[in-house]
């Protein structure tokens, strides 16, 4: 009897043990799969990032040369000096040109594309590379771009004319006094740089990085013989794991997630997978593999086995350890309660920080109204919004803090009274922008960014001073309803030294001024549509129709209900804010 309870003790601890293995096991693999999750995430924002340091800096040296390039449409050979300084200015864009419609220039010929391109060694090359062996007229960056009618990324291509290399050409339109449509300016940039910035880290010695082209061009790559030669299906189509074609969908849509697959030689791969933010329609991808992911796991586990093994002996000890195991995860479940109720009233103190209506002053209630709605996406949000009355004139602020969470919401805050402290003696919403810009790229070490609009409304005159720094464009609602007009400058926080520029409309008595956040126009229902800015127009023209002028804080509750049945239950994925302001002067 003695022996057999021994056994019977025995075979116990040893299922105890095995037990708790598997679970330690579990566990940790959970523990290193987040890791390799919150890695991977990481690398593929950083990388983002820095593509779009250098995609932002080309579309904004193109945007800034079409005034240039439109006022020297009267003279052909005036545009070459436009060109040159735009290379010249931007190392980064190794050749720009115009193409121009067939036989604009009569004299030109049917073709005429005026290009300058920098050369590696530092030389500026100018030449018409138009002709019948490069018709541009019939390459796909022309069509697109034309058909497109706004700045557009191309797909990339090796150009054999101008700068001799692959590269990937921007191009916006370029319209004459008329307002048409007479030529492209394209600005080129090299694929050397872009594969020098995905291939300069990894996060795993085997794994790598790949991104393709908006039609699955393989454009970077573990081998560089597919790099521009083949596309993503083509490589993937002798996989047996029908999970590949499904990343290749969710990578040509736009789609960012990670997935599991299996290799034909047996081997376990995990594929992590985003969007390039912009116009460009590229796609990321890290791919590890999981034995590496893993290794050091497996080599763990057989060090526990036979712990495991020498642990049947010493229960007493195991127990002891479980014991501590039990009470560490006591602790972390009264630290992760603390921190949930320090997230609660964090919520609390950023709401109190919002401005009151019932701070107004009454007889100003006879001049406009105004109404507004945060509702953050987690605990506490990224959104802000601000108003006050200072000299007979409303100043008034919305902006979206780059990211969510605790992060986000700090930079809220200081973006807050940022805006507080300058707008109290600052009537200019272009210098008031400005000054924010500068104190926070000042203290930006983590490299997050607001987009802002800031409006000034002379409650007299109804004339309205805004700047828009990268934020959606407000809605007029009223005599002439559409998106108020506004300069393409870019968020604060990223550059010391960009010029904000102001701009200028006149309110008429009774027009509603609606300014929002992407949460708004990106929310999207369980199909992944988003709810868009045209819905937004067309229910806020219905409202005028139905009702004539309303009340902000009707308008608002109207929006939100529409908004409450397209998403139909979705989770909300960003933080939401709306602001309305009627203007009376009544």
């Amino acid at each position: 009897m003695r022996r057999k309870y021994s056994i019977f003790i025995i075979v116990t601890v040893a299922v105890l043990l095995e037990l708790i293995f598997i679970v330690q096991y579990l566990y940790a693999r959970k523990g290193i799969r987040e890791e390799v999750e919150h890695r991977a995430e990481t690398e593929l924002r950083v990388k983002n990032l820095e593509i779009q340091k250098v995609m932002v800096a080309v579309e904004t040296a193109i945007s800034n040369t079409v005034w240039a390039a439109e006022r020297s449409l009267e003279e052909p050979d005036s545009l070459y000096p436009v060109l040159r300084r735009m290379v010249e200015h931007n190392p980064t864009i190794v050749g720009a040109g115009l193409m121009f419609r067939a036989n604009y220039y009569q004299e030109k010929g049917l073709w005429f594309e005026p290009y300058v391109a920098q050369r590696q060694d530092g030389s500026i090359e100018e030449a018409q590379i138009g002709s019948a062996s490069h018709n541009y007229l019939e390459a796909d960056f022309y069509v697109n771009g034309t058909k497109a009618g706004k700045g557009v990324w191309s797909e990339p291509y090796y150009d054999n004319a101008g700068a001799k290399m692959m590269l990937c050409t921007y191009t916006i339109p370029i319209h004459d006094s008329k307002g048409e449509t007479v030529a492209l300016l394209g600005a080129d940039v090299s694929l050397e740089w872009l594969s020098s910035v995905i291939n300069s880290s990894h996060i795993y010695p085997s794994s790598f990085n790949v991104v393709i082209s908006r039609k699955g061009m393989v454009m970077v790559g573990p081998d560089e013989k597919l790099v521009m030669h083949s596309t993503i299906q083509e490589v993937t189509s002798t996989s047996s794991d029908t999970t590949t074609r499904f990343i290749n969908q969710q990578q040509m849509s736009g789609q960012s997630g990670h997935q599991d697959i299996t290799d034909n030689n047996g081997k376990k791969i995990s594929v992590f997978y985003a969007p390039v933010d912009g116009e460009t329609g590229w796609s990321m991808s890290v791919v590890c593999n999981q034995d590496e992911i893993y290794a050091d796991l497996r080599e763990r586990g057989l060090y526990l086995t036979l712990l495991m093994l020498a642990g049947i002996a010493l229960l007493g000890y195991i127990i002891y350890r479980t014991a501590r195991s039990a009470r560490s995860l006591q602790k972390a479940n009264a630290e992760k309660e603390r921190i949930g109720s320090e997230l609660r009233i964090a919520r609390d103190i950023q709401q109190s920080m919002l401005p009151r209506l019932s701070t107004l002053d009454a007889r100003l209630h006879a001049k406009f109204d105004i109404y507004a709605s945060l509702v953050p996406a987690k605990e506490v949000g990224g959104d802000l919004y601000d108003f006050h009355v200072r000299d007979e004139k409303l100043f008034f602020c919305i902006g979206d803090v780059a990211g969510k969470g605790v992060p986000s919401s700090l930079l809220m805050a200081v973006t807050r009274s940022l805006f507080r402290n300058v707008s109290a003696s600052e009537d200019e919403p272009a210098s008031i922008v400005t000054a924010i810009n500068q104190s926070m790229v000042e203290m930006n070490d983590s490299d997050m960014f607001v987009t802002l609009f800031v409006g000034v409304l002379d409650l007299a005159s109804g004339q309205l001073h805004y700047c828009n720094a990268g934020h959606e464009a407000p809605l007029l609602i009223g005599k002439g309803t559409g998106l108020l007009p506004t300069n393409n400058n870019i968020p604060v926080g990223t550059m010391p030294d960009w010029n904000y520029e102001g701009q200028t409309a006149l309110i008429h008595p009774g027009t509603t001024i609606f300014l929002y956040t992407d949460g708004l126009t990106e929310a999207e229902n369980k199909d992944h549509v988003q709810y868009g800015k045209q819905r937004m127009t067309k229910l806020a023209q219905q409202i005028l129709r139905d009702k004539g002028s309303i009340d902000p804080e009707s308008f608002i509750a109207l929006q939100a209900k529409a908004l409450r049945q397209f998403v139909a239950g979705a989770e909300q994925s960003d933080d939401l804010t709306m602001l309305a302001i009627r203007y009376r002067n009544s």
